[in-house]
């Protein structure tokens, strides 16, 4: 008796090894979502460890080293490696620092866009008639606008600040989910496995998010890819309007709108943190490819 109480809770762990192992399979098969992942992975450890990897403070400043250039560039100085802004900070630890944040607000963002946007859509999926109509025509409202224009109303009225700018992108990304995880919905619902859980007796709550949600998770994981990277973008592209991460913040959208009067006589100050944020939004798009590939079946076939 004791050993038939054991093997059931055993059982699945192989399952979830094989599982894993065919995952990585394919993932592992796009060798640029491979690369993403080392890049990806990298920035973590860099946001994690800014404090201890930062050769100052990013808010400290250096009255005699004002709009140096990089170290290996007449003028500049070792103790500076990638030069100083117009104000005299160190621009590599602000990069460094600024990773913190940039991930923290994909990671923020992603994560409302993704709770609310799946929530909603599992909703209006499984219940249909009004409620369906009615969250598609708001759904539909918000995709008529550009994106960024609208999330540049909404931080209006909520005032400009970081965490205003997050709440705004994430509202701004919602559709996106709502959509995909109404579709799936639609497509599961009618199943035999659906029906057999709602002959057993089970809730429409149990049905909605524990029967056919986890069926669902596919595309609506690899969005969350692509929600992480734009929010990013977006947050950049609101901190340099100076409607999202306020000075000194090392932001860096924020550290391009304080830069942009340099540019012709201080690359540096432009070009590197353009650079940190095309090399993580692109990491991320990468991995993202790799999700899809993993995890769609018809990739998988193919």
């Amino acid at each position: 008796m004791s050993q038939g109480s054991v093997l059931p809770a055993a059982a699945p762990a192989p399952a979830r090894q094989a599982a894993g192992a065919d995952f990585w399979f394919y993932f592992s098969r796009n060798r640029g979502a491979v690369l993403g992942l080392v890049v990806f992975c990298a920035l973590t450890l860099v946001a994690i460890f800014a404090p201890l990897i930062a050769p100052f403070s990013p808010n400290e400043q250096f009255r005699d080293a004002v709009l140096l250039p990089p170290s290996w560039q007449m003028g500049g100085r070792a103790e500076f490696l990638l030069g100083t802004d117009p104000i005299g900070r160190d621009l590599l630890s602000r990069l460094i620092h600024g990773t913190r944040y940039s991930l923290m607000i994909g990671l923020v963002v992603s994560a409302l866009s993704f709770t609310g946007g799946v929530v909603i859509g599992v909703v209006a999926g499984y219940c249909r008639g009004w409620v369906d109509t009615t969250v598609m025509r708001i759904m539909d409202v918000i995709l008529a606008f550009p994106s960024l224009l609208l999330a540049l109303v909404l931080v209006a009225v909520l005032g400009p600040g970081l965490v205003n700018a997050m709440i705004a992108i994430a509202i701004v990304s919602q559709p996106h989910f709502v959509r995909l995880a109404r579709a799936a919905v639609i497509a599961e619902k009618d199943k035999d496995y659906v029906i057999g859980a709602r002959v057993a007796g089970a809730g429409h709550f149990y049905l909605m998010f524990r029967t056919i949600l986890p069926n669902c998770l596919s595309p609506l994981i690899v969005q969350a890819t692509l929600s992480f990277s734009s929010g990013i973008l977006d947050a950049a592209a609101l901190g340099f309007l100076g409607m999202g991460a306020q000075a000194p913040t090392p932001e860096w959208g924020t550290m391009l709108a304080e830069a942009r009067e340099f540019i012709l006589r201080a690359w540096w100050v432009v070009t590197l943190p353009g650079l940190a944020i095309l090399v993580t939004v692109l990491s991320i798009n990468l991995v993202g490819d790799g999700l899809r590939d993993a995890l769609d079946p018809k990739l998988k076939r193919s």
